[in-house]
């Protein structure tokens, strides 16, 4: 049954079938179809070559193993400036359909032992390990969906419940602790100010009748810590597209094109001649990019989590007014 949905697939992507089971090799990347080929490339809005070969690889290899069952798939490229940058890719080559939207990297922390906190623009520090707040490079599956009540807001004078849905993403390699880590995606929406306000017939009281209230903030140009995040928007259309259909998502770069590209610019060569990939204008403000292995990271944060241990939790303040 999956070589026949596989080989189905590969017919709707109008594409030759490789020639037997196991890992795609780099001999059966599969040719890129001309429609697609019109948005490959380093410009706004486009997909970097290196980018689209890797997350088609890890899609059709995932199909092939029965775990993606979707007719798209994402790809993102956090070598590109955030804000409002288009950089995370929903490709559907059934529809012939492409589209970049933005998305946030994360920020990182800024500890006495180390320094690896990211600048609001660009990501200059890629880490796996647990508490970094640091996006990692590499391939991943989409797995269940959680939907979390955040608290309530006015919206046009009216209240409104903050309904945040997160989509858990599944790591191998670098990124097996995606879980773990609570690495996935979600809207990059949260409440600020929080209080508390008496509601007992709210659905989302808790057993003292009160509720959680707060002032809504959008960042979608700005940080995550550590996930995927899109505007409401997009989101919305991402939860809709991959609902009970499982795909891939591939983010680019990886821990050894981290490596190499750090090497390189150490050597006074230029990346990109060296046949490397990093968008020119983070590279040029970040000047090279490094890459926090878990082991050498996860013990400073310990060490650090160790001499400030969190506060005891408290109620939120009562809402005034």
């Amino acid at each position: 049954m999956r070589l026949r949905n596989f080989l189905l697939t590969i017919a709707v992507l109008g594409v030759a079938s490789p020639g037997g089971p196991g890992v795609l090799a780099a001999r059966d990347i599969l040719d890129i179809p001309p429609w697609l080929q019109a948005h490959v490339g380093t410009g706004k809005g486009q997909i970097a070559p290196v980018v689209l070969q890797r997350a088609r690889n890890l899609y059709l290899q995932k199909v092939w193993e029965g775990k993606a069952k979707n007719s798209c798939y994402f790809a993102m490229d956090a070598t590109r400036p955030a804000g409002f940058g288009r950089r995370f890719y929903v490709i559907c080559e059934a529809k012939k359909s492409f589209h970049a939207i933005s998305s946030g990297h994360g920020n990182g922390r800024r500890l006495k032992a180390a320094n690896f906190a990211n600048g609001r623009r660009c990501a200059k520090n890629f880490s796996n390990a647990e508490g970094s707040k640091l996006t990692t490079g590499g391939s991943y599956v989409t797995a269940e969906t959680r939907t979390s009540f955040k608290g309530y807001y006015r919206s046009s004078g009216k209240k409104t419940p903050l309904l945040r849905s997160f989509l858990q993403f599944e790591g191998e390699g670098d990124t097996a602790n995606a879980r773990e880590r609570a690495i996935g995606g979600h809207a990059a929406v949260l409440l600020r100010g929080m209080c508390r306000r008496k509601d007992p017939k709210s659905p989302y009281a808790n057993k003292e009748g009160y509720v959680a209230w707060g002032r809504l903030q959008d960042y979608s140009a700005g940080r995550s810590n550590g996930c995927t995040s899109w505007t409401r928007a997009e989101s919305d259309k991402i939860f809709a597209l991959i609902k009970d259909k499982p795909t891939t998502v591939y983010i680019y770069p990886e821990s050894s094109d981290i490596e190499k590209v750090t090497q390189a610019v150490k050597a006074g060569k230029s990346p990109a001649r060296e046949g490397l990939y990093w968008n020119a204008s983070c590279l040029r403000e970040i000047r090279a990019p490094k890459f926090w292995s878990k082991e050498k990271l996860e013990p400073i944060i310990a060490k650090y989590r160790k001499a400030r241990p969190p506060a005891p939790s408290r109620p939120l303040p009562l809402c005034k007014g």
